[in-house]
């Protein structure tokens, strides 16, 4: 897939796929405590592509870039920059909120895409829940589960162990990851036949059953009302332009901790954390386990809609 670095006078250059990608500031820290540097993410995705591609390729992307590392200043983009080389996909959409202004969001579709993202200051991969072809039928719903305490990840395990119980009383499968933050987020992959607004609206009416089911334990609402030892579930993630971690994406904290899928054996187990898969050692449990959201690209579903 790529081959080897050739040195010029702005830099090397990485050849993937057959196409040319410049890198600059190879060696440049991103994350000081632990060392790793713009190449070692550089090498990591690289590694991984043939794992990641599949779930952001054909989806707009919204990126998390980090340009001088994880303590210098961080910016979310969507619009593709000048400089980006003509191969590069681009997907034009008009937000809703502007009649005017035109956005290009980059949509990659191969390694040298990726590398070249990376090459930018590109930390964190967040695609939409939908493809470009059908913009407006998501083809997988979020259960986006979080705490207020980053110490209570126990109850954030409980919690998607209780939500997959209520998912399997309605017929419908999900798939647990980490979010490589404090969290877990829970993919029910589904037919690309309902819109935005029924996928959010059913992710929290699944949401408000499991509150009153469990009061003080889990809550659908934020902000000065909800219960603070409750684990939120955050339903709002689930419309359009909205996005979540990529499955392996690396986050920018401490550690280098990376979005990891599970088998919901680790998570019933109450074993796992989320500083446990990190760049470090992400492509090992690849090799091994292979791609566990494998089926959130293949297990297409119905939204059981009057069950609720």
């Amino acid at each position: 897939m790529a081959r080897g670095v050739t040195r010029s006078g702005r830099g090397e250059v990485l050849e993937v796929g057959g196409r040319q990608v410049r890198l600059t500031n190879w060696d440049k820290v991103y994350w000081p405590d632990e060392g790793i540097t713009k190449g070692d993410l550089v090498r990591y995705y690289l590694e991984l592509a043939e794992t990641v591609l599949p779930h952001v390729a054909g989806r707009p992307l919204t990126l998390h870039s980090f340009p001088d590392g994880i303590h210098g200043p961080d910016f979310y983009r969507r619009q593709v920059p000048k400089n980006a080389p003509p191969w590069l996909r681009r997907w034009r959409y008009r937000p809703a909120e502007s009649e005017r202004e035109v956005t290009e969001t980059p949509v990659v579709e191969d390694a040298a895409g990726l590398v070249w993202l990376v090459q930018t200051g590109t930390v964190e991969l967040h695609p939409w829940t939908c493809r470009i072809d059908r913009i407006d039928r998501p083809d997988y719903a979020v259960f986006d589960l979080d705490t207020w305490d980053a110490d209570a990840f126990d109850r954030v395990l409980r919690t998607a162990v209780r939500l997959r119980e209520a998912l399997s009383r309605l017929g419908v499968r999900g798939y647990p990851k980490t979010s490589g933050g404090d969290g877990l987020h829970v993919f029910v992959p589904l037919e690309r036949r309902y819109t935005h607004d029924q996928v959010r609206e059913w992710v929290k009416a699944v949401g408000e059953r499991l509150e009153r089911a469990y009061p003080g334990e889990v809550t659908v609402r934020s902000g000065r009302d909800a219960p603070r030892e409750a684990v939120f579930l955050d339903y709002a993630q689930n419309a359009i332009a909205k996005s979540t971690a990529a499955a392996y994406s690396v986050r920018p904290r401490p550690g280098a901790p990376v979005s990891m899928p599970l088998a919901w054996e680790e998570v019933e187990a109450g074993r796992v954390r989320p500083g446990d898969f990190t760049l470090r050692n992400a492509v090992e449990r690849v090799r091994r386990r292979g791609d566990l959201f494998r089926p959130v690209l293949e297990d297409r579903q119905r939204l059981p809609l009057k069950a609720l």
